[in-house]
C-alpha cells in the first residue's frame, strides 16, 4: 500500500494525490497535523533522506521558528523532537512507496518510476 503524508490544505499534497487517483493507483494518506508522525518514523525518514531533505527551511512553519529552534534542527535527536511538535516543517508530500521507497515533494517523473 502506497502511504502518502502531508497536509490535505497543501498544493503539492493535492497534486500529488491527484496524480495517484490519475493513475489509478490505491493509497491511504496520514494527516500530519491530525497524526503526527512518530519518533520512530521520523528516525527511519531521515535514515533514507536525511534532514536536510526531510525538513523544508523554506517553508512558513520553518521560518516562523526561533533561532534557537532552527539550530536544534542540526542534532539528529533534537531535530525529530521539533518535527514532532512541529510536523509542518516535514517537505511535503512524503510517500512511502509500496516498492519501500521514500519520496518527498511532487515529482510526476519520479512517481512514474515508483508506481
Amino acid at each position: 500500500m502506497i502511504t502518502l503524508f502531508g497536509i490535505p490544505q497543501c498544493k503539492s499534497v493535492q497534486k500529488a494525490c491527484a496524480w495517484l487517483d490519475q493513475e489509478g493507483l490505491t493509497y491511504q494518506t496520514s494527516n500530519f497535523k491530525k497524526t503526527p508522525p512518530t519518533a520512530t518514523q521520523i528516525r527511519r525518514w531521515i535514515g533514507v533522506l536525511g534532514k536536510d531533505v526531510l525538513i523544508n527551511r523554506k517553508g512558513t512553519t520553518f521560518r516562523n521558528l526561533s533561532q534557537q529552534e532552527k539550530d536544534l534542527c542540526q542534532a539528529e535527536d533534537a531535530a525529530i523532537e521539533l518535527i514532532i511538535q512541529y510536523p509542518s516543517i516535514i517537505k511535503r508530500p512524503l510517500i512511502e512507496w509500496e516498492n519501500g521507497t521514500i519520496t518527498v515533494g511532487f515529482d510526476p517523473e519520479l512517481f512514474a518510476q515508483q508506481a
